[in-house]
């Protein structure tokens, strides 16, 4: 590893810190607006919805493109990123949620689905199931390919910049490489699922359940970082 890699990971865990504060920033200034739409969606053009959900949808993909800017420097990081909780970090599924919960959130955040909406849904819940084991098969077999110590643990170290020499080198490059393919992998299918569902939703549906989304990711952070709150005093 070269001398300067431990300062370039301590660039890169700040960056993307730096770039997720002001991203919550927004991301509750979006709720706001989905919680207001949501109230008074009748009143709004429709336009003016589709405008809204358009912006949100942009904003899920700025956090998505950032992250794979950092996984392209260094993977490890977003394995174990410093800026979440201890109880965000463990719910995470390859670095972020899983597809299949997100469309099990539909069936709670929209209660007026037609038969044909909910039988798509439902396709769609098992051909992402297939894609999600075929995910979890991989980075399965990368970490055995490599006789990889637990991924998290690997991970937390090389946050943390620790050195490794020799062919301990080789092999964590290789492990890094193919780990980039999966975190690339599970991410297309958050946000190729996430479009699914936002096409097979009206307008005004999308608005409840991206309010859902949205307030879900902001509970589950506050009840976190209580937590490790409450862990240290």
């Amino acid at each position: 590893m070269s001398p300067g890699s431990g300062a370039s990971t301590s660039r890169d865990g700040g960056s993307f810190d730096t770039f997720f504060e002001g991203w919550l920033v927004r991301h509750e200034h979006y709720l706001e607006e989905l919680l207001t739409t949501q109230q008074q969606c009748r009143e709004y053009p429709g336009d003016d919805v589709k405008d809204l959900i358009t912006r949100v949808l942009s904003h899920y993909q700025q956090y998505f493109e950032e992250k794979s800017r950092v996984a392209q420097r260094n993977v490890f990081l977003v394995f174990a990123p410093t800026c979440l909780s201890s109880l965000e970090c463990a719910s995470l599924w390859i670095t972020g949620f899983k597809p299949g919960f997100a469309l099990r959130l539909v069936f709670s955040s929209v209660q007026d689905l037609s038969q044909e909406q909910s039988e798509r849904i439902e396709r769609l819940m098992e051909e992402t199931k297939v894609e999600e084991r075929v995910l979890n098969d991989e980075l399965a077999r990368v970490q055995e390919s490599v006789a990889a110590p637990p991924l998290l643990e690997m991970a937390r170290k090389q946050a943390r910049r620790m050195n490794v020499e020799g062919g301990r080198e080789e092999a964590l490059l290789t492990l890094r490489k193919a780990l980039e393919e999966v975190v690339a992998g599970a991410d297309l299918l958050r946000m190729t699922t996430t479009m699914k569902v936002v096409e097979i939703l009206k307008p005004e549906q999308n608005v409840r359940y991206l309010t859902a989304a949205t307030q879900l990711f902001l509970n589950l952070r506050n009840l976190g970082l209580q937590k490790d709150a409450s862990t240290k005093g």
